[in-house]
């Protein structure tokens, strides 16, 4: 036996812990962040057919977080399905506003701006594509 194995490292103090598991919950939160770009959508997701769009109208696609509106026959516009107002995600498009169900802002379907509060701010604009009867992402 050597010397070493007869004493034994010192025993952590308080503030040791507490610094090391403070590092690592702020490891594990920043690795949650993930890269800070928190739309769900990827460019070239196939979103669907242009028959898809009610005119006047439009479809949420959920897992892209995307709505795609269609203001006036052959028009197609996108914009970010999470409202401006808390981040719930809108659920509904009719009668040419997007409908978030948390607080019942509406944004119109032209330009995504806001119809009634208490959004103050328009939903952001998405890029898609349209080619033929396909919607994509761009």
């Amino acid at each position: 036996m050597t010397s070493e194995s007869l004493h034994p490292l010192p025993a952590p103090t308080r503030r040791t812990v507490v610094a090391a598991v403070g590092a690592a919950g702020l490891a594990v939160a920043l690795t949650a962040c993930g890269s800070g770009d928190d739309s769900s959508a990827s460019a070239g997701a196939s979103l669907g057919r242009t028959t898809d769009i009610p005119e006047g109208g439009g479809k949420i696609f959920k897992d892209e977080g995307v709505v795609v509106t269609q203001p006036t026959a052959g028009t197609f516009k996108a914009f970010s399905a999470k409202c401006t107002h808390q981040g719930c995600a809108v659920t509904s498009v009719a009668d040419g506003v997007i409908v978030c169900p948390c607080h019942k802002s509406h944004f119109s379907v032209e330009d995504g701006s806001v119809k009634q509060g208490p959004a103050t701010q328009a939903l952001p604009a998405a890029e898609i594509k349209v080619s033929g009867d396909s919607i994509t992402l761009a």
